[in-house]
């Protein structure tokens, strides 16, 4: 038999929508399951945020320690980023007043994102 390769060609740069600022938009509240209360409850949906960091853990006391003096910058500084988005996690909170029970759901990436914004209408146009 005679199997035939197919040979995909990538589309130049141009070509792809990049002009298009797809939004992710995820509502305020959402309604699935608690862990703690043992069926689905209405959650509180905010972004998750790094806390700041601590001046006393013990990589921070080390770091500090060798840059100071003489000597200039003794760790490598990195530089050769590759991504330009974050992965986008969400913290949920039970609003049931005897549970609060906290967890994180990540989603995808996404250059844009909005929590509790207007909804997509059907046939409705888009105002710039």
């Amino acid at each position: 038999m005679f199997f035939m390769k197919k040979c995909f060609r990538r589309q130049p740069s141009s070509f792809r929508l990049d002009r298009i600022v797809v939004m992710v938009n995820v509502p305020k509240t959402r309604r699935t399951y608690c862990k703690k209360c043992k069926r689905h409850q209405l959650h509180k949906v905010t972004q998750y945020k790094k806390g700041k960091d601590s001046l006393y853990a013990q990589g921070k006391r080390r770091y500090d320690r060798k840059q100071s003096g003489y000597g200039g910058q003794t760790k490598p500084i990195f530089r050769k980023k590759a991504k330009t988005t974050k992965k986008i996690v969400l913290r949920l909170e039970c609003v049931e007043p005897n549970c609060r029970a906290k967890r994180m759901v990540p989603i995808k990436r996404c250059k844009h994102f909005e929590l509790g914004g207007d909804k997509k209408r059907k046939g409705q146009v888009i105002q710039f």
